[in-house]
Order: structure tokens, then C-alpha cells, then sequence
């Protein structure tokens, strides 16, 4: 025995009624509403609008008019990174880091032991210098891809942080250069510097 299909209304217990039907009894309310609200207020629009007060006062200027004097621009601070640092730091050369490397593989071939660094002074790679700290931290990450070990310093310079990416300190100019050399083999560029 086949089954009949039952109607929407029947099934939803309703009475029905049509859906416009509703909406449209829903406007008529509405419009009754707002023309009760209208005629209570005497038809009359204008007082729905907003009055000027008759007692109010100009604000008193002064009797001469004072120029504004435009702000001067402010010149932007140069900013060279090793200006700032001059005293502290010095660039190596390839060229000089090159053939102090050489100059110490000779001396090792005569059998004298490595020469250290003089009292204070440090060899020092920096891969960058970045205004962000997320930057500095992701180029240590590619660093430390290479399998060389890095890290992140900040420093304020002129009002403003630097976050340098830098490797070492190293013992002699010989494994500074072997460090540059492993991070130019991927890819990274890296400036040696003579740390006081």
C-alpha cells in the first residue's frame, strides 16, 4: 500500500496561513503605528526638526587676527649605520681579510700555534641589521640552516632599535674567513668587523 505525502501545513501543526499574508498584516501595523504617532503630534513636522536658540551668542574674536605659524619640517637624521658605530667597529676588507687568513696560515705551516686576538679586540660577523625584530630572527633561522650558530642583538642607535644579526666572536682572522666563506656558500652575505 503506497503512502500518501502529507502537507507542509498539517505537518507543522500550523493553521495554513501563507506566509505574505503574514508580512503583509505585519506593514499594516506598522503604518497604523506611525500614523498614530503622527497626528498625536498634530500633523505638524516641524517641530520634529531642530529649533535655533534666539538667546544664543557669537563667540568674540579677538581684533587681530594671529598668523599660525607653520611647524618647520623636520630635517630626517641621516642615518649611517657605521658612522654611528665608527669607533666601536671596523670593517674588514675582503681583500685585508683575506691576506691576514693567508698570512696566518703561513705561520701555522711554521709550526707556530694560531696567534689570538690582541687584549679586547673581537672578529666578529654581522649577516644584517634590521629595524625588525621578526626579520633579525628569521635570517638567524636561515643561519642556523647552515649549521652555523648566531644570534640576535639589539642596540639603540638615534632613537630607534637595531636588531643586529652577527656570528662569533672568532679566534683569528683564519676562522673568520672560513665562517664567511661557509655562509657565501649559501647564499648569505655577511660583513667581517673588528670588534674593540
Amino acid at each position: 500500500m503506497a503512502r500518501r505525502p502529507k502537507k507542509q501545513a498539517k505537518r507543522n501543526g500550523g493553521s495554513g496561513t501563507p506566509g505574505w499574508v503574514l508580512l503583509l498584516v505585519g506593514l499594516l501595523i506598522g503604518v497604523v503605528a506611525a500614523g498614530a504617532w503622527y497626528l498625536g503630534n498634530g500633523g505638524d513636522v516641524d517641530k520634529l526638526l531642530p529649533r535655533p536658540d534666539p538667546e544664543a551668542q557669537a563667540p568674540v574674536v579677538a581684533d587681530e587676527p594671529v598668523a599660525q605659524d607653520a611647524p618647520e619640517p623636520r630635517a630626517k637624521p641621516k642615518y649611517e649605520f657605521y658612522d654611528v658605530l665608527r669607533d666601536k667597529e671596523v670593517l674588514i676588507p675582503d681583500a685585508e681579510l683575506t691576506a691576514q687568513a693567508q698570512a696566518e696560515a703561513a705561520a701555522a705551516a711554521d709550526a707556530t700555534p694560531p696567534a689570538e686576538t690582541a687584549d679586547g679586540v673581537r672578529y666578529l660577523l654581522q649577516a644584517g641589521a634590521f629595524r625588525s625584530a621578526a626579520d633579525a630572527e628569521a635570517l638567524k633561522a636561515r643561519i642556523a640552516l647552515t649549521g652555523e650558530v648566531a644570534r640576535v642583538e639589539s642596540a639603540e642607535i638615534e632613537g630607534g632599535t637595531i636588531h643586529r644579526v652577527r656570528l662569533g666572536p672568532y679566534p683569528n682572522a683564519g676562522s673568520l674567513a672560513a665562517a664567511k666563506q661557509a655562509l657565501d656558500s649559501h647564499g648569505i652575505q655577511a660583513m667581517a668587523i673588528r670588534a674593540q
